[in-house]
């Protein structure tokens, strides 16, 4: 889970500097790309985004010296990943728009997480029953 964590969050810390700094070039940026609604749509992803990267950061640093506290922030961080993939994706598909460079990502962030809910769902109701 460590790896998934690190390179998924730094990743996410990089898109949003790299869109930040403009540095997505113009062939690898999605359809309407600089459309003041889509620009919008985008950076709406901001927050959340972020707050999955300090999430799964902290998940990471509890780990270390408690893990069962990081457990429940582990799941906190692998839901919102899930919620912010499967927005992008539903957008993307109510738009009929399916470029691979803006689906993989997106399907990766909801779908790798169902690696490790079950088991720390599991591991939770555990310890509360």
């Amino acid at each position: 889970m460590r790896g998934f964590f690190w390179f998924t969050d730094s990743a996410f810390v990089l898109y949003w500097l790299t869109t930040a700094l403009h540095w997505i070039p113009p062939e690898y940026a999605f359809k309407n790309y600089t459309d003041p609604v889509l620009v919008a749509w985008n950076w709406s992803f901001l927050p959340l985004d972020l707050l999955i990267s300090a999430t799964g950061f902290y998940t990471l640093r509890l780990l270390e010296r408690h893990p069962q506290q990081a457990r429940g922030w582990a799941t906190i961080s692998l839901t919102l990943t899930v919620v912010a993939g499967l927005n992008a994706v539903s957008f993307w598909f109510l738009r009929h728009d399916f470029d691979l460079v803006w689906w993989l990502p997106n399907l990766y962030l909801v779908i790798y997480p169902f690696i490790f809910l079950p088991r720390l769902l599991s591991l939770k109701s555990q310890l509360l029953s």
